[in-house]
């Protein structure tokens, strides 16, 4: 078990926590929350070994083996599959076992290095690391591309594939949500569901956090408070803690109020000096009760837009996709994502857009936002139309040497070039104002954004958009880098916002709250979703069902390789040079077949899983090339294998 007794923490001059203890049990599932800057990240660095306490005992088990999540981008040519393998430091130590009884004459030791890359799972590494891979996301097309071709956000991904990879014992997860769609979601939520270990999580999902945890840990004024159960649990105990709390204030407040009323009556009076002397003592004794200090709320409102044209937009057998790339030949045609879309958007509708990962929501907002052209069809925007757009990749439009008020100028100068200004007050005063009700007071409108955090740069996008007074908000992942009580705030905005939204998110609470139907987009083609979230989550669940059926098949195809790779150590202990120099030919070929047989066979599953036009081209291709190597492989296997059978004899 994890234990923390009596212990102080500080980072620089500011103490974090203070005397402060708690137990955390082997297998339990824990969420860690607090207000920002109360000190998570500063105990998972703890937990890790990248901090010391400063005073108390603190002890985890010495043999527990840890997996969290690298936060370095990753950068080298490494395909995905090969760098998520890497994070099995079990298989790793296994591997430099063999190269190092390898450089040696030692057969015994050569044989059990072999027994131990086996035991640590190399035979079947490449299905596991593919599986996590896909799980989270990508294409099977992309399992072997260099990690270095991905988007920061896909990197994370792989980076978290990696962390999964990793056996262990305790496992940190920081915020592992951030870079995901539902749908990995999902998949990562019955994932952690099977992991036996015990697990410290961050999240600003609620969701997710009553998914994977049942115990809560509460930093709270420099103090661990330990809830039993999943975050809705601790919301329903802290406030009833709190109302206890505020309720014992105020019977203690009523108590002084009648002493010193006693004291300030009395105590110039010789006859009541000795009583009123005794409640100056009894006042002096009392153990005051501190007042309820909830954390502040954050709050702010959409303005009411200048008109509601109805509809909106009109899409009549509109197709969406990327035109060819700059350097593409000539005549290369578009890439088409969705096609023959013939919908209308109303005024005040509130739709959210579902889909699995790589089926096209992105692509549908960013068209309707202006930033893709439709590929095909015709979109009829009503008279007045006007956008607000939160995308994706919004925080890295941001201009980092520039400050919050620098931002708000420049988007008054590009409003007042559109003639877009609506009777918004642009002096320089009045943004300041507005700043300040977005929580940027002070210096911290002179602030370079650069040096601001995620959850700062997502609340300066919200304020410059709710300044623009849209009467259509497109919101693609707007919460990836908001805590829950901007998340609670967001949420109240769009209820009360008169306009229209159109949102993705993985954040199903917000979801949940905000949008009152659902368009899916899937397979080519966007439909309305029959049915509620949970409806959608058995879905995506039972997809993801099917793509592990499709794995579990590419395993039982490598149970021959297994076999032979268990029986090839007893071969390799008592072989001189030439037949060691076989063995390990052998081997590399048994590895490099296997990885090719489990992904061929999780392309075959793909392919029956009917993808979109474009997908089937891609996925038949990297069939045919993994076939065509393994024929050459297994050829060279088979050559390996009688030249090392005839040096046996």
């Amino acid at each position: 078990m994890i234990t923390l007794k009596n212990v102080t923490l500080r980072r620089s001059a500011k103490v974090l926590l203070e005397h402060a203890s708690v137990t955390l049990n082997p297998g339990e599932k824990v969420g860690l929350v607090g207000r920002n800057g109360a000190g998570k990240s500063s105990l998972f660095a703890l937990l890790n070994g990248n901090l010391h306490e400063d005073a108390g005992e603190y002890y985890i088990p010495t043999q527990w083996r840890m997996g969290q999540v690298s936060q370095d981008m990753p950068e080298t040519e490494q395909s995905a599959t090969e760098f998520v393998i890497e994070g099995d430091t079990v298989l790793n130590a296994a591997r430099e076992e063999v190269k190092a009884s390898e450089a040696t004459d030692d057969g015994d030791r050569m044989a059990h290095a072999y027994m131990g890359l086996y035991d640590a799972g190399e035979h079947d590494a490449p299905s596991r690391a593919q599986a996590l891979i896909l799980g989270l996301g990508f294409k099977t097309t992309e399992l072997e591309n260099p990690v270095n071709s991905f988007s920061g956000g896909w990197r994370m991904r792989l980076q978290l594939a990696r962390a999964l990879m990793c056996p262990s014992d305790l496992l940190l997860l920081d915020e592992p949500t951030n870079h995901l769609d539902l749908d990995a979601l999902v998949w990562l939520e019955a994932w952690l569901k099977r992991y036996e270990g015990t697990m410290v999580v961050i999240s600003h999902d609620r969701e997710f956090l009553d998914a994977v945890t049942n115990v809560t840990l509460h930093i709270d004024a420099g103090k661990l408070v330990r809830y039993g159960g999943n975050y809705s649990k601790f919301e329903d105990m802290r406030a009833e803690q709190m109302e206890l709390q505020q309720n014992a204030f105020s019977k203690q407040q009523d108590k002084i109020a009648h002493l010193q009323k006693f004291i300030a009556r009395f105590k110039a009076k010789a006859s009541k000096a000795k009583q009123a002397q005794s409640r100056v003592k009894a006042l002096d004794r009392m153990e005051k009760i501190a007042p309820l200090l909830a954390d502040a709320d954050f709050t702010f409102e959409f303005k009411e837009p200048a008109n509601l044209p109805n509809p909106m937009l009109s899409m009549s057998g509109v197709s969406f996709g990327y035109p060819p790339p700059a350097d593409a030949p000539e005549g290369t045609p578009p890439t088409v994502i969705v096609q023959n879309v013939s919908r209308s958007v109303l005024a005040g509708q509130r739709i959210g857009i579902l889909g699995a990962n790589g089926q096209g929501k992105s692509t549908l907002v960013k068209t309707v936002a202006r930033d893709l052209a439709a590929i095909g069809g015709e979109v009829t925007e009503g008279k007045g139309l006007n956008i607000g757009y939160f995308a994706q990749q919004e925080l890295d439009v941001l201009r980092p040497a520039d400050t919050p008020l620098e931002h708000m100028i420049r988007l008054v100068k590009e409003m007042t070039a559109e003639g877009r200004i609506a009777g918004q007050a642009t002096r320089e005063q009045d943004l300041r104002s507005f700043l300040g009700t977005f929580n940027f007071g002070g210096d911290m409108v002179k602030q370079a954004v650069g040096s601001m955090s995620g959850g700062e740069k997502a609340r300066l996008v919200l304020c410059m958009i709710v300044w623009q007074r849209p009467n259509l908000l497109l919101l693609d992942e707007p919460t990836n880098h908001l805590d829950l009580a901007t998340r609670e705030a967001l949420a109240m905005a769009l209820n009360e916002f008169e306009g229209t939204v159109m949102l993705v998110s993985h954040d199903r609470a917000l979801l949940r709250s905000v949008c009152d139907e659902f368009w899916m987009v899937s397979r080519g083609g966007v439909a309305p979703f029959d049915g509620d979230l949970d409806d959608y989550q058995r879905y995506l669940l039972d997809e993801a069902k099917r793509q592990r059926e499709a794995i579990k098949e590419a395993q039982n195809q490598l149970n021959k390789q297994q076999a032979k790779a268990a029986a090839k150590p007893a071969k390799v202990a008592a072989s001189p040079d030439a037949r060691r120099k076989w063995a390990t030919e052998i081997e590399r070929l048994d590895a490099r077949i296997a990885s090719l047989s489990g992904e061929g066979a999780v392309l075959e599953g793909k392919l029956s899983l009917s993808p979109l036009p474009h997908e089937i081209a891609e996925l038949g291709k990297r069939l045919k090339s993994v076939n065509d190597e393994l024929k050459t492989l297994e050829d060279q296997w088979l050559a390996a294998t009688e030249q090392l059978e005839a040096l046996a004899a």
